[in-house]
């Protein structure tokens, strides 16, 4: 991973650099950003960066190697660690035993990884996976040992957040005082659950999401015959700065347009409730669609709320649809108004971050709807006055 592969984060990458090159490397860093910012690929580039034997100014020659090396994610002095958890075949788990689900997994998705699709390659459902202390005693007994062929020994540990207190508690010392020519990363996207014992002891590296115009730049690279510039804005604003919503969105174009039919209809429901009972069997069917897909409705309908604000504002050109769904923004924009908009706003993110934390989700949609059929009541009244 090179950082020419890392998406956006332009400023990031400058003050890395910089550090090397003016000496200045933090032993113990915490790369935090919002899932899919890219702090992952990061600290792989990072740790490539520092070990390459030919880099330039700008980045890592990407054929010595150290550079294959880390290309495959199987150098002998990168070692990675990650939340994991019991399954049939390992009932006490630690990250040295899934490395090869692990590397496998980094491979397919680019090194952005993200924790329900890691869990997923597990196989382990909705099974939250920690960073324990057999992890903690491993990186102990790395640490100990001298890089075998790099300049510095790179220990990346992903979702940090994630580590219990014990294993935390293990490794303070090691953060504090980590041996010569070591780079601990840890990278987490929960600044607030990591114990602050463990985050004083971090130089902290903060990542914001990426911007729309270098995701659509990223995503024209990947087809750039097939899609157009509109339709690459509107998966950037999808998005909302996160390249694996955006990728989502650009490899299933009929999420994109489900999307669309699904959140109308929901709006229509909620419009004109003459029975709930259709309305709850709608409900029920969000609820089987998976938490990828739900998060990506939602999101969408956050989208339906700006571009609503950009309807009532005569701001037309500040929206990326075309066709029936943007015949559909203008007819219902004037529903979403002062009255509503801001708690219709917060109330789909509220629902999104309960879906990340695996809450039921008949119980949020159903909440939801119901909320919803009063925010566009109080709407419909405002365009009546």
């Amino acid at each position: 991973m090179q950082f020419k592969d890392v998406i956006g984060q332009e400023e990031v990458k400058s003050r890395l650099r910089k550090g090397i090159k003016d000496g200045r490397i933090a032993h113990t860093q915490l790369f935090l950003g919002p899932e899919g910012s890219g702090t992952l690929p990061m600290a792989i580039a990072y740790g490539q960066y520092i070990n390459c034997n030919n880099r330039t100014e700008t980045d890592s020659c990407g054929i010595c190697p150290s550079c294959i090396k880390f290309e495959k994610y199987s150098h002998p002095d990168l070692f990675f660690y990650f939340p994991t958890t019991s399954r049939d075949s390992i009932k006490k788990p630690e990250s040295v035993l899934f490395l090869k689900e692990w590397r496998k997994y980094l491979s397919k998705c680019d090194s952005y990884a993200t924790k329900s699709a890691w869990h997923s390659a597990l196989g382990v459902g909705n099974k939250q996976g920690l960073i324990n202390v057999r992890d903690a005693k491993d990186v102990v007994g790395k640490m100990s040992m001298k890089p075998y062929e790099a300049n510095f020994k790179v220990v990346i540990l992903w979702l940090a957040e994630r580590m219990n207190m014990e294993a935390s508690n293990k490794l303070l010392k090691t953060f504090e005082e980590p041996p010569s020519n070591t780079l601990i990363l840890l990278v987490a996207e929960r600044y607030e659950l990591i114990i602050p014992t463990v985050r004083s002891r971090a130089q902290l590296v903060k990542f914001n999401k990426i911007n729309d115009a270098d995701i659509e730049i990223a995503l024209r690279k990947l087809k750039p015959e097939v899609e157009n510039e509109q339709n690459l804005s509107g998966i950037a604003k999808i998005a909302k700065g996160n390249w694996n919503e955006a990728l989502t969105q650009f490899t299933n174009k009929e999420s994109v347009n489900d999307n669309f039919l699904k959140f109308r209809q929901w709006l229509r429901l909620c419009f004109v409730p003459k029975t709930h009972t259709e309305l709850f069997a709608f409900n029920q069917e969000l609820a089987r669609i998976g938490r990828e897909r739900q998060k990506s409705f939602l999101n969408y309908g956050l989208l339906v709320v700006h571009n609503s604000i950009m309807a009532n504002s005569k701001q037309l050109y500040a929206i990326k649809t075309v066709g029936e769904e943007l015949d559909f923004t203008k007819s219902f924009a004037p529903y979403i108004n002062s009255a509503n908009r801001q708690d219709i706003y917060e109330l789909l993110n509220h629902a999104i971050y309960h879906i990340e934390r695996n809450a039921h989700a008949g119980i949020i949609f159903t909440d939801l709807s119901l909320k919803l059929v009063r925010l566009l009541r109080k709407g419909k009244a405002e365009v009546k006055k």
